[in-house]
């Protein structure tokens, strides 16, 4: 049987567990902090997609330095043992009526990042519209969560309507910018759309 290149332990993946974290995932947020500074000590984030922990965990330790909240959601549990006192854990969907009341009752949020990706099946064009769908939900909840001046990190599969969410994320952020970190496996097609300093919320009323 043929070895994928994926069942084969790169060396972001044995760097990872040399520093204690659950997946190699965590040197791509470890690129987007030194690219675009999107969380600082003290801030309130949210985790969307955040299992098995790798961004939590590097969130609590490099970033918000035991100095803040961390709200961390997935449809699996964190394998992070012991959780930082930092962090709360919510198991389910981030987008359920009952798992986003729980969300809002954090908020407002300084940064929300999202690592999260869709079960692949193999077919990109079904991937790729999965990745969307997660991607959309992930900016609606932020654009109903995120403090102005608040900053976002959306992962999409390229192909997925990235270039719909940039046009979108421009109205809401002050500077938005697709980035691929070196990190990502060299045959993904996934890319994070960052926002950075969200705009004053403009409001609807008009004064009489």
């Amino acid at each position: 049987m043929a070895t994928s290149r994926r069942d084969k332990a790169d060396s972001y993946t044995l760097r990872a567990h040399k520093e204690g974290y659950p997946a190699r995932s965590v040197y791509k947020l470890e690129e987007i902090q030194a690219q675009f500074n999107i969380i600082k000590r003290g801030d309130t984030v949210l985790d969307v997609g955040a299992a098995p922990g790798s961004w939590t965990l590097y969130t609590h330790n490099k970033l918000i330095k035991g100095n803040g909240t961390i709200i961390a959601v997935d449809l699996n549990p964190l394998s992070l043992n012991p959780v930082p006192h930092t962090v709360t854990t919510y198991i389910g969907d981030a987008f359920s009526a009952e798992i986003r009341e729980k969300l809002v009752l954090h908020g407002p949020y300084d940064a929300i990042i999202s690592d999260a990706a869709p079960m692949t099946t193999g077919n990109r064009s079904v991937d790729t519209s999965r990745s969307e769908w997660l991607a959309e939900s992930v900016l609606a909840l932020a654009e109903e969560q995120l403090k102005v001046h608040g900053n976002l990190v959306i992962k999409i599969f390229q192909g997925g309507g990235e270039v719909a969410l940039v046009r979108r994320m421009r109205t809401l952020f002050k500077r938005v910018k697709p980035f691929k970190p070196q990190a990502s496996r060299s045959d993904s097609f996934e890319i994070f759309l960052i926002g950075v300093d969200r705009l004053p919320i403009q409001s609807s009323e008009t004064n009489e």
